[in-house]
């Protein structure tokens, strides 16, 4: 099996994680500057066998689009025409940042360690990547 890859979308930065080639774990792999992130997955994808792509998609607590909804959306569209061999979708990524914050102070981090913007991210890709496993688990 190939890699299912998430990404936690931001404005200025975005996390990323992966999963075992058995797609049972997730792990943190990087946070990159969201300008540079289409060309940094696509030569990801050239070391890596991925399967498809799970981006997180942000809602406000309520179930409506927030502030992010239109730039996730937007690079969403774009990948499906640049690269439609590797299937992309979204995943409901609601309180990711704070389960993030929190799995952060449950590990031990010190505030001056949880203030990484860049580590909060990575985590939340990779909780977006563990509840999307869970939810095929589930169908299954």
């Amino acid at each position: 099996m190939a890699r299912i890859l998430s990404i936690d979308y931001g404005r200025k930065r975005t996390g990323l994680a992966v999963s075992d080639p058995l797609q049972l774990i997730a792990g943190g792999l990087a946070t990159v500057a969201t300008h540079e992130l289409f060309d940094w997955l696509k030569a990801y994808l050239q070391r890596e066998p991925v399967e498809r792509i799970v981006v997180g998609e942000p809602r406000q607590p309520n179930g409506k689009p927030s502030e992010n909804w239109e730039r996730v959306h937007q690079f969403v569209n774009r990948w499906r025409k640049a690269v439609p061999e590797v299937p992309i979708e979204l995943f409901d990524e609601r309180f990711t940042s704070v389960l993030a914050h929190r799995a952060m102070i449950d590990g031990g981090l010190r505030k001056k360690a949880r203030q990484d913007k860049a580590l909060v991210d990575e985590i939340s890709a990779t909780i977006i990547l563990q509840n999307y496993m869970e939810a095929l688990r589930v169908r299954s």
